[in-house]
């Protein structure tokens, strides 16, 4: 594996990785919108390029955030899917959220922001498990339909 890191720094060698405008984006559809094709990526209203979808999609691939399955139902298909290294950061997207809300809703009043993000916002933790549990269990049914 290249190495990717402009230093031993936790914060700047996660941001080599997940850093740029699109992986944390992608990483996102994946895990709230159910995103798992490249076909589902480049429809999303981001509108990610195509060959910057596929850059990092094999970089999230290549660091252990997400894997390639072919879709059971159609072998031509890839379908992406998350690992727990990517599950792992949704504490990190549910922040940025919150975040998001708090200091840029101002700036971008039409932020679409879910009407159970008060109830997950006072409970992160059971918040976390939900949405992690949630996800494995669709991964399952795309996995094994």
């Amino acid at each position: 594996m290249e190495n990717h890191f402009r230093c031993k720094c936790p914060i700047t060698s996660a941001l080599d990785i997940i850093g740029d405008k699109w992986s944390l984006v992608v990483i996102k559809q994946m895990l709230f919108e159910g995103r798992s094709t490249f076909k589902d990526f480049v429809e999303s209203p981001e509108a990610i390029a195509t060959n910057i979808l596929a850059s990092r999609l094999k970089l999230l691939e290549e660091f252990g955030l997400i894997e390639k399955h072919k879709l059971p139902t159609n072998k031509k298909t890839n379908i992406y899917v998350l690992t727990e290294k990517g599950l792992a950061l949704t504490p990190v997207l549910i922040e940025f959220t919150l975040w998001s809300k708090y200091n840029i809703q101002d700036f971008n009043p039409n932020l679409n922001l879910h009407t159970g993000l008060d109830k997950l916002e006072q409970d992160k933790e059971t918040g976390f498990t939900s949405i992690i549990a949630n996800y494995n269990q669709y991964k399952r049914t795309l996995l094994n339909p």
